[in-house]
């Protein structure tokens, strides 16, 4: 007798829950209040203040049963820790790169590489760097230079692989000034684009072409298990392979990665540096004594490399990932469905709302996506963050003069492991409700007070009404 086989297109979370936290629940006058003391920046809530944490996918996902058994086992010696042997050779597996360097998280292994690789006015080319990487870049003192596909200019475009590098150019950037590349860093998924995916047929043409001008090729892989996904199922012949096979494949083309291994490795802390080349890794690891730690530690405890080391290998299941991927898309469908514009197709990890075409009324100098971060949490009680020109834009420091970034998005970037369907139905049915009202509820917004660097962390609002 032939098995009963069922095929479902409901996508349930493959894991059981074993503990369980409350969660917080203000009723609207209670986040106005907060909204108000908190100077209208999102990142200065305090936890028990917001119902859904959407603000970063960073460290806030929820390690297993094993990563926890893995934490009663770790070593705390300070030299030579079992805990980093396996931490190192979960890297090593993975990436097939000698040279393992933990970090405390992923900025970490970003100042380090810099301050390594790069000379003052020399440029780092990528698919499109994030805050941290583009930071530590310019505090290098050299220049962050995006070239992104420009696949990613229309945001409604349903086109897969809009994360890649736009190697035309790419090509002519080489030409014209190859002498001044210390690096190209290519970021997966493209977290700055909408967490839009990046096809390997982009990283081989990417390597080939840079190959011949002794230029390294670095992966900043926080979300490499994602970007694999897509490409065993949106890429011509990977659909047979491993998830494990095409990561593989992924770094067979790096002279290096780094990682914060807050996203895909479930961790709440960590990061790391793997390299090729051993007399990088001496200089690295010679960097990071005085600031991380010593080689075998990094900045972090024994515990916490043995959760890592075990959560790199969790990531690899694909039954996790089929989920991770469906269930971000469920939210994204429904968030389109209420009536918001959303970054099309919906990536690995967050979804992202066009604030610009959402909030027509408000024009870019009053920070669109800012007005609509701050509405979210009002109405619902939702954290995102804004990704435009509060994040990504530039400000003369002379003059004043406000230079805006390139889109106007938020992020609503989803904890691995951490919320269920019923928590993104509530949020759907209370967009829904809410998407009549913008026009009146959300105000521009001017900055009272920002930091030179990083501005978005701490800067100070106030509503123009």
């Amino acid at each position: 007798m032939m098995p009963f086989d069922f095929k479902s297109n409901t996508v349930f979370e493959p894991f059981r829950i074993k503990m369980v936290e409350p969660m917080p629940v203000l009723n609207a006058a209670q986040r106005h209040t907060c909204m108000v003391r908190a100077h209208y920046n999102l990142f200065k809530l305090q936890a028990d203040e917001v119902t859904f944490d959407f603000l970063t996918d960073s460290g806030t996902g929820a390690m297993s049963a094993e990563q926890w058994a893995g934490m009663m086992r770790g070593d705390e010696s300070y030299a030579g820790s079992r805990s980093f042997a396996h931490f190192e050779q979960s890297v090593q597996s993975l990436t097939g790169l000698a040279h393992v360097i933990p970090t405390h998280q992923g900025r970490a292994a970003e100042f380090l590489l810099m301050k390594a690789l790069l000379k003052p006015g020399q440029i780092v080319a990528g698919n499109t760097h994030f805050d941290t990487t583009r930071a530590n870049i310019e505090v290098a003192q050299g220049v962050a230079l995006d070239l992104p596909s420009p696949k990613i200019w229309a945001l409604d475009n349903t086109q897969i692989f809009k994360g890649d590098l736009d190697i035309e150019l790419l090509r002519r950037t080489l030409k014209e000034r190859a002498s001044s590349v210390a690096l190209v860093i290519m970021t997966l998924t493209n977290n700055s684009v909408g967490g839009q995916p990046v096809s390997m047929a982009n990283i081989q043409a990417v390597k080939t072409l840079i190959a011949p001008y002794g230029i390294p090729l670095f992966i900043d892989c926080a979300r490499f298990a994602e970007n694999c996904y897509f490409i065993k199922h949106h890429e011509s012949g990977y659909a047979a392979r491993s998830i494990a096979s095409i990561a593989h494949e992924v770094f067979s083309y790096a002279d290096g990665a780094m990682m914060s291994m807050k996203k895909d490795a479930f961790g709440n802390i960590g990061g790391f540096l793997a390299v090729k080349d051993v007399n990088l890794a001496q200089e690295l690891k010679n960097l990071m004594v005085v600031t991380e730690g010593f080689p075998t530690y990094g900045g972090l405890a024994g515990r916490d490399l043995e959760a890592l080391a075990i959560g790199l290998k969790e990531i690899l299941d694909e039954h996790y990932l089929h989920y991770r991927i469906h269930s971000t898309a469920y939210l994204g469908q429904g968030i389109s469905a209420a009536g918001f514009k959303t970054v099309q197709p919906y990536g690995g990890h967050a979804i992202y709302i066009d604030a610009a075409q959402t909030l027509p009324h408000i024009p870019k100098d009053q920070f669109p996506g800012q007005s609509l971060s701050v509405a979210l949490y009002q109405g619902l009680g939702i954290r995102s963050v804004e990704v435009g020109s509060v994040m990504l834009g530039k400000r003369d420091p002379l003059t004043g003069q406000e230079y805006p970034a390139p889109q106007e998005l938020v992020r609503l970037a989803i904890p691995r492991r951490v919320y269920t369907q019923s928590h993104m139905d509530y949020i759907i049915e209370g967009l829904h409700a809410m998407h009549a009202y913008l026009p009146q509820f959300c105000p521009g917004y001017a900055f009272m007070e920002q930091s030179p660097v990083l501005r978005h962390f701490t800067a100070k609002f106030k509503p123009l009404i």
